[in-house]
């Protein structure tokens, strides 16, 4: 990213030029203390000088984003010792988050938000003539994550820190997140994302705690106990990110592992002679925590994947083990060697299937490391394990072939068999004489390539088993985990994922924020539940026009800044309706095409029919193996050049492809939007996030009944969302009996034309073929039953127009959604995670200032 010279300073006694502005000046909230001004305006200038070592001629934006940065990351990391000090203290039992992915976006303002000083770094930056989102545009995003599932680990550890649980993160630091998108012809491009280019001021290195990883190797068992040996060692490096609350003084941690190659790597290499072959070995053995890989929902058997997985797990259980021993602060002796206590103070929750290593990895230190029986590790292992499951996808579950796993972890295999087996025994003696179910719940999958299945391990391996949204997890008991929901039912439960508040309306929509805490103050921001008092306010003129305005400042926001970075020219005053999420199939992003197309046709036949122009949107990256996605995004852009240019559509339908979507960008699109696209088949998506993003920013939502869908519809009433469809049980009907997509396609005449204009390349003249593979594939398969839903949509989308012409009874709907978001806060989903599988208690409780000395410390100190 190219560095500039600041922006001059805003005009003295200028005046405010928008509504929030105005709302500024007359806002308790947004009151600075000159004090703190003051300190920050110090503080700035030292870390200009001895950190970026320039001065105001010479330094540049991003010198000062980082010195901005530098006087934040001090308030924090005070705050983080006196939590981690508070933490070894009361020793309490740990909660340890294992994820391959965090989609963590940027760090400064959601830094400034939660320690509370946004508004005296915002004066001090104006008085240092700065523009602070200036500043705040240096900053690259911690793309750690492809979508939905990094993201949600996300918001997980902001609740976590926000509701003062003792928790630490752990994944890797991938030198190169997910992947840059850029459009080129209308097709997507992917470029590296450096995001580690400029460094990472919010990055602190622990090299005095790496730890040895190893991998292939054999099984010596001459001494009648098994012994991993003859392994290659790779360091695993940990780098802690800090987790800030929300205004409680409460910093955890996310522990981030990267691969280094051991000092002695192939020194005989180097001291004959063979440089280049010791560089390209080192360079392979640092490879692991090179690069995400991309999610395609489509489960592929790769060694630098599953090298990955078990780097991050072995790295962490290594690492908890110890903190677990030295359970003094400061202690670096062990202290604690008795391992049965170890469910009573440490719980690990497995983010889907990536970390699934760690139970037989838990195994393999208890058993061979630290010397316990068998039984007693498996009871240790089964009581410490949690699994969250994130798709019910057949086809997206892990399964590892037991080659690959032979080679590269010979122990785990043995481990795995043996679990397996003593698994089956106790299959056999609940279901006797069943060997179909034996067959059906073996952790190995004999049909075809011998693989293990790793949904099958965490569930055996773990206390507690749940999905994501209440569907979901209903779907989980009766289809794919049936037969281990019918074993142990008691594992089983569910977790309606959650956003953070924080960062998805008091950060990225300040304008609506400050509506909302004029009406009923500011307990929202930690306790989501209380917007429902929104719903007294439903008739309230002035704050219908309060909300109405606000939104149509977010869309002037959004419009001028595309203008300016894209050259695309949007109507704020349209329908704004948009599809943001990964590109696939099952998300259905062409049948938001189709609907494009057919709204197309009818508005060249009539160009005058009564109808709300729209701006329609699609935002997202597809996996760069996946060709039929891409050939989606592709149709997208080829349907916006001939649309956007048709003389006769003019502004009534423009269609907007929003290049590399990422946590940064969606902070900014979100709270425009009208329309939220959530139209998935029914039975396909396990919650969803981005449809609670959307209704929390009062954006109304068209979709089915999938993942979180049907309980955003339970909370605000069938009448407040735009549902149309099949449902599960109607899906499987229609499948059971032979679905034919071909008789939709013959039964309907326009979807049938809209086919045809597809298929025979009125969108793509320079290659008429190029989407014939698209259509054909729909009208002989069409796995996601799009056909057999696309009347039912384009009824529903009737409505949706006919109401946005009733533009107050539109907001009135708007507002009714905001106000039925409290359910779906990370805040109430991680409290029932705490209370209902981890064992401890959520509080609210704030700690001391860091120069402040606390009761309980100087009880300690006194004992002392």
């Amino acid at each position: 990213m190219a560095t500039s010279k600041p922006s001059g300073p805003k005009p003295a006694g200028s005046k405010p030029t928008t509504d929030i502005e105005r709302r500024k000046q007359i806002s308790v909230r947004h009151v600075a203390d000159l004090s703190s001004v003051t300190s920050i305006i110090q503080d700035f200038n030292r870390h200009v000088h001895y950190t970026a070592i320039k001065d105001r001629n010479v330094a540049t934006t991003r010198d000062y984003y980082k010195a901005l940065g530098h006087l934040v990351r001090d308030r924090l990391i005070s705050r983080w010792i006196r939590t981690q000090q508070s933490y070894y203290e009361k020793d309490p039992k740990r909660v340890y988050y294992l994820s391959l992915e965090y989609y963590m976006g940027r760090t400064l303002t959601n830094a400034m938000l939660n320690l509370g000083i946004q508004n005296e770094c915002d004066d001090a930056m104006y008085e240092l003539a700065l523009d602070i989102e200036e500043l705040e545009e240096q900053e690259s995003d911690a793309g750690l994550g492809n979508g939905g599932l990094g993201r949600l680990a996300a918001c997980f550890l902001d609740s976590m820190a926000t509701l003062g649980l003792s928790a630490v993160g752990y994944g890797i630091l991938y030198d190169y997140g997910i992947f840059t998108q850029k459009i080129d012809d209308g097709w997507q491009v992917e470029e590296p994302d450096d995001w580690l280019r400029f460094g990472n001021i919010w990055q602190k290195d622990r090299p005095e705690y790496q730890i040895p990883i190893n991998f292939y190797g054999r099984v010596d068992e001459s001494s009648g106990k098994p012994k991993w040996v003859d392994t290659k060692i790779i360091l695993a490096v940990p780098h802690d990110m800090p987790v800030p609350g929300y205004r409680n003084n409460v910093v955890n941690t996310l522990r981030l592992w990267s691969a280094k190659a051991p000092l002695d790597f192939n020194l005989r290499m180097f001291n004959t002679g063979e440089y280049i072959t010791a560089v390209c070995e080192r360079n392979n053995a640092e490879n692991i925590s090179r690069v995400l890989y991309p999610n395609d929902n489509m489960f592929e058997g790769k060694e630098l994947r599953l090298k990955q997985e078990y780097f991050m797990v072995s790295a962490t259980l290594q690492d908890i083990l110890r903190r677990f021993k030295a359970n003094k602060f400061g202690c670096t002796k062990p202290s604690r060697a008795d391992f049965s206590t170890l469910p009573d103070k440490v719980v690990l929750q497995l983010n889907d299937t990536h970390p699934s290593l760690a139970i037989p990895e838990l195994m393999r230190l208890l058993v061979d490391v630290e010397g316990l029986e068998w039984d007693k590790a498996w009871s240790i292992t089964t009581r410490t394990c949690a699994y969250t499951n994130h798709t019910i996808l057949p086809e997206a579950l892990e399964r590892w072939p037991t080659s690959l796993l032979e080679s590269l972890l010979p122990r785990h295999l043995q481990i795995i068999y043996l679990i397996n087996h003593n698994h089956l025994k106790n299959v056999d003696k609940m279901f006797p004489n069943d060997a179909g179910r034996m067959q059906r719940m073996s952790l190995v999958e004999e049909h075809g390539e011998k693989r293990i299945n790793m949904a099958y391990l965490s569930i055996i391996g773990s206390f507690a088993v749940n999905g994501v949204a209440a569907i979901h997890s209903d779907l989980l008991t009766k289809t794919i985990f049936k037969d281990f929901y019918e074993l142990t039912p008691e594992k089983f439960q569910n977790k309606t994922n959650g956003i953070t508040p924080r960062r998805w309306l008091l950060l990225c929509n300040s304008g609506l924020a400050d509506v909302v805490c004029d009406k009923i103050g500011e307990d929202w921001i930690t306790d989501l539940s209380q917007l429902k008092q929104l719903r007294k306010f439903v008739n309230d003129a002035n704050f219908i026009t309060a909300v109405q305005n606000i939104k149509q400042e977010n869309k002037n926001r959004v419009a001028t800044m595309l203008e300016k970075q894209h050259g695309i020219k949007i109507s704020p005053t349209s329908l704004w309706d948009c599809q943001v999420k990964r590109i696939h199939e099952y998300k259905r992003q062409l049948l938001f095409i189709l609907y494009i197309v057919t709204v197309y046709n009818r508005l060249k036949r009539n160009p005058k029919l009564k109808y709300s122009p729209r701006v329609c949107f699609i935002g997202g990256k597809a996996a760069p193996g996946y060709h039929t996605a891409k050939l989606i995004i592709k149709l997208f852009n080829s349907v916006g050049k001939i649309v956007n240019n048709d003389p006769i559509i003019g502004e009534k339908l423009k269609l907007v492809y929003l290049e590399n979507y990422r946590v940064s960008l969606a902070e900014k699109v979100i709270p425009a939007i009208d329309l939220s696209e959530q139209i998935s088949l029914a039975g396909t998506e396990a919650s969803g996030t981005g449809n609670m993003k959307f209704m929390l920013n009062g954006s109304l939502t068209i979709g089915t009944l999938d993942g979180a869908n049907v309980e955003m519809k339970e909370e605000m009433g069938s009448e407040n969302i735009f549902i149309f469809g099949m449902k599960v049980d109607d899906v499987d009907r229609l499948r059971s009996k032979g679905y034919n997509p071909r008789s939709y396609y013959e039964a309907n005449p326009e979807l049938k034309a809209v086919m045809d204009q597809i298929a025979n390349g009125f969108f793509s003249p320079d290659d008429p073929d190029r989407f014939k593979g698209l259509i054909e594939s729909l009208l002989n398969v069409d796995y996601y039953c799009l056909l057999a839903d696309y009347d039912d949509y384009m009824k529903e989308q009737e409505r949706v127009s006919q109401l946005y012409m009733n533009q107050t009874a539109w907001v009135k709907m708007a507002i009714l959604n905001i106000a039925a978001s409290g359910k779906f806060s990370s805040d109430r989903t991680i409290s029932e995670y705490a209370k209902e599988i981890w064992g401890v208690q959520p509080t609210r409780a704030k700690l001391p200032e860091p120069h402040v000395v606390d009761q309980d410390q100087r009880k300690v100190e006194r004992k002392k």
